[in-house]
């Protein structure tokens, strides 16, 4: 690891809780492993993983006066579903803060959370790396979502995507249609 990643890590690690932090290492680790697999750049994979949540050391609501404060501009729907405010907060963090000047890296956090349409190899490796990193807790189809991320990528995406997507529906969570549009491209 790098000493500017080094320095990264000492700084999330007191700014993140423990199980942020923990989650945090757990996707950069993985996603250096994906960007290993499908010859990516190893140190901006690990570099996005271990920034993807950097936004979300605050609660929402001041996630939201940060975003004013700073003019990142939100979408009705992230205003509605404020746990996809991170994703923004922390490209912009990511740069300001953190020195990333890296637009595939700050693109890969800034998608993160709801995929998009197009992805680039790191903006899917670090949605994946998010999603199926080894702390996470089991839930239906990870299994098979993380074999898929190490064979079959563009399925992996379409597969999480429609996993959020089923998630979201069943437990009635107001669903962004920037996750929609994902699986949908994906998914054809």
């Amino acid at each position: 690891m790098t000493a500017d990643l080094e320095n990264i890590q000492k700084k999330l690690e007191k700014k993140l809780k423990k199980e942020r932090f923990q989650h945090t290492l757990g996707v950069m680790y993985t996603a250096g492993a994906l960007a290993m697999r499908y010859n990516e750049n190893l140190e901006e994979a690990l570099t996005a993983g271990l920034l993807h949540d950097c936004g979300k050391y605050c609660p929402a609501k001041e996630q939201i006066k940060l975003c004013q404060k700073h003019h990142i501009k939100l979408t009705s729907a992230e205003l509605e579903a404020p746990a996809l405010i991170h994703a923004k907060l922390g490209a912009y963090l990511a740069e300001k803060k953190y020195g990333v000047d890296n637009p595939r890296i700050l693109d890969a956090i800034r998608y993160h959370t709801t995929g998009r349409p197009h992805m680039s190899m790191m903006d899917k490796i670090i949605y994946l790396a998010d999603y199926i990193e080894p702390g996470r807790k089991m839930i239906p189809g990870l299994t098979e979502i993380r074999e898929l991320s190490f064979t079959d990528i563009e399925q992996a995406v379409c597969q999480c995507a429609g996993s959020t997507l089923n998630y979201l529906e069943k437990s009635k969570h107001f669903i962004d249609p920037m996750t929609k549009q994902t699986y949908e491209y994906y998914k054809s």
